[in-house]
């Protein structure tokens, strides 16, 4: 996956909220909101599953991120 190669290239094996915001072309205070509405977006809570959470920090990651873009 070209997409995956891309990502990884760039952010690693882990993307951050700021990181994926940015993929998305959006603003990270936006994506949290977007992310927030888990209940009722099929998109959100596809996103939301590949959330993994370090101490504070929430990172998402990026094969899985990689899949939801491609659409698959």
């Amino acid at each position: 996956m070209d997409i995956e190669k891309t990502l990884l290239a760039e952010h690693g094996c882990l993307l951050s909220i700021e990181a994926l915001a940015k993929v998305l072309h959006r603003s990270s205070e936006g994506l949290r909101i977007s992310l927030r509405a888990s209940n009722t977006s099929e998109w959100a809570r596809r996103v939301n599953a590949t959330r993994l959470k370090i101490g504070r920090r929430v990172y998402f990651r990026t094969s899985e991120i990689a899949v939801i873009l491609s659409g698959q």
